[in-house]
């Protein structure tokens, strides 16, 4: 079980066109792991809702994006942590 919150980056980076994403809860929590793109805007909803405590890894298929970089943000709890990572084509 984890120790405390985490969120580790993307796996590969840069990558074409799928990408996992790692992260950590030490408790359950409600869970939001959303894409940016570099105008703030939101790309990808990976998840939303309830998860339960432990190491959790999500995919996303960015086959229908362009090139370029991307942000990828968990919320859960009290816990906020943002990554970059490269889509090259």
């Amino acid at each position: 079980m984890p120790a405390e919150y985490g969120l580790a980056q993307n796996y590969p980076n840069p990558f074409n066109p799928v990408t996992s994403i790692a992260y950590s809860l030490p408790q359950a929590a409600k869970v939001k792991v959303f894409v940016y793109n570099t105008l703030g805007q939101v790309v990808a909803e990976l998840v939303d809702g309830d998860q339960e405590a432990g190491h959790h890894v999500v995919t996303w298929d960015a086959a229908d994006m362009a090139s370029g970089v991307y942000f990828y943000r968990i919320e859960a709890n009290d816990f906020t942590a943002t990554r970059r990572m490269v889509l090259m084509k």
